[in-house]
């Protein structure tokens, strides 16, 4: 008779177990999920950072340029 407890009570774990234990992976998957979304949105703001700095230093290239250029103008007047 203990044996039969025995084996029910271990089913019952066994049964438990399988019912339950998948839940851990749905919130591993949605943390990395998150954690990939969080890296791509870092990724584009820093490229927007990058492409902002690049642009203004073609305009500050751009205007020294041109204020060399009038000076020059000038002087040659």
């Amino acid at each position: 008779m203990k044996k039969v407890i025995g084996m029910i009570v271990v089913s019952a774990f066994a049964v438990a177990f399988v019912a339950c234990g998948d839940g851990g992976k749905a919130k591993r998957e949605a943390a990395e999920k998150a954690k990939a979304d969080s890296i791509a949105k870092a990724d584009s703001a820093a490229q927007a950072v990058a492409a902002a700095a690049a642009q203004a230093k073609a305009d500050s290239v751009a205007k020294a340029k041109a204020d060399s250029a009038a000076a020059a103008a000038t002087k040659k007047k």
